[in-house]
């Protein structure tokens, strides 16, 4: 279950023993879905996205690229629920970009930290839209 805002996972310096490896694990499960580059990135920023069912197993697989809200839960349940091979499918660089300072947010703080650690240009974009 992927961690929310509202119950943002502790950090593993707060842990020790079986929590945090299971934290660990937790990180490194979406640490190898990351593509090698954000340039990588190629899904659409327009039309209605339709999921399948492994990534929107629980809600919406239906996704208006026009409605703001639509886009934002899109790209949050990609990010949670969508496999390696998914990511360059369903998420646009330039959109990923932009929508960042607020999808941060909306994405658990394990989803957050490892996309920020892995990519730069993500924090560096939060922090300029601060």
């Amino acid at each position: 279950m992927p961690s929310s805002p509202q119950h943002a996972a502790p950090e593993s310096g707060d842990l020790s023993g079986p929590v945090a490896e299971d934290l660990a694990l937790y990180r490194e499960k979406f640490r190898l879905r990351l593509p090698e580059s954000l340039d990588d990135l190629h899904g659409p920023a327009q039309g209605v996205v339709e999921l399948p069912l492994h990534i929107a197993w629980s809600g919406m697989t239906s996704y208006d690229m026009r409605n703001p809200r639509q886009r934002m839960g899109l790209y949050r349940t990609v990010l949670h629920e969508g496999l390696r091979e998914d990511l360059p499918r369903y998420l646009n660089h330039d959109l990923l970009l932009q929508l960042w300072p607020v999808l941060r947010t909306l994405v658990g703080r394990t989803v957050r930290t490892v996309w920020e650690d892995a990519f730069p240009q993500l924090a560096s974009c939060a922090r300029a839209a601060a």
